[in-house]
């Protein structure tokens, strides 16, 4: 993995089969964004949600995270409940929406084939993560959304995967203070299964809540 010190790069192209993949996708999608996505919301943010990567019709079409995208939906509605954002709805770049102490990110910056990166690719991505990681302030919470995005942030923190198991709702105190908050991640697969509701989404929220209080 290249060393990266900064946490976004729009012009990356260091994973080749991305890059094929997102040139032929402009080419049939002329109007998409098909690019890296970069993180959005609050730079000072003590909330950081990851994710897996972007959809292909949401946010690598839109360009912003989650952004006219099925699993958005659960997302904003989350955010907007608990007073993240200034908005129900994520539809589009001009939309007005706004975060409030979150920032969104994903683990896998560019849209892969099948919505299935390689571990490779993971892992070559995880050097913008580790160092977006880095700009968080102190006491800060990482929701993960899935085992792939749970995996990297402690790949990106240099941490042992098996010490901190993923599943749903689970709660792990990290060694430099942050605390990491894993959920299924909210999927058109998984709502549609009843693998995650609302509910269950909003049960994690309130608990962030309450770790950014304490």
């Amino acid at each position: 993995m290249t060393a990266i010190t900064q946490y976004f790069d729009l012009d990356c192209q260091q994973c080749p089969r991305l890059a094929d993949f997102l040139c032929d996708v402009k080419q049939k999608y002329p109007q998409y964004h098909a690019r890296p996505v970069a993180p959005f919301g609050d730079l000072q943010a003590r909330l950081l949600v990851v994710g897996l990567a972007p959809g292909m019709h949401g946010a690598n079409a839109s360009g912003r995270p989650f952004t006219g995208d099925y699993a958005g939906l659960l997302l904003y509605q989350a955010l907007y409940d608990f007073g993240f954002s200034n908005q129900l709805h994520s539809t589009a770049l001009d939309d007005g929406l706004e975060l409030r102490n979150c920032r969104i990110t994903n683990a896998v910056k560019c849209l892969p084939p099948q919505n299935k990166p390689t571990g490779e690719e993971i892992v070559q991505c995880n050097g913008y993560l580790a160092a977006e990681l880095q700009t968080l302030p102190e006491k800060a919470v990482i929701l993960v959304l899935g085992n792939i995005a749970h995996q990297a942030v402690l790949r990106a923190y240099g941490l042992k995967v098996k010490a901190y198991p993923f599943g749903h709702h689970r709660v792990y105190s990290l060694p430099n203070g942050h605390h990491l908050v894993s959920s299924y991640h909210c999927s058109r697969y998984n709502v549609q299964t009843k693998r995650l509701n609302m509910q269950m989404l909003s049960d994690v929220f309130a608990n962030i809540q309450e770790l950014l209080v304490a």
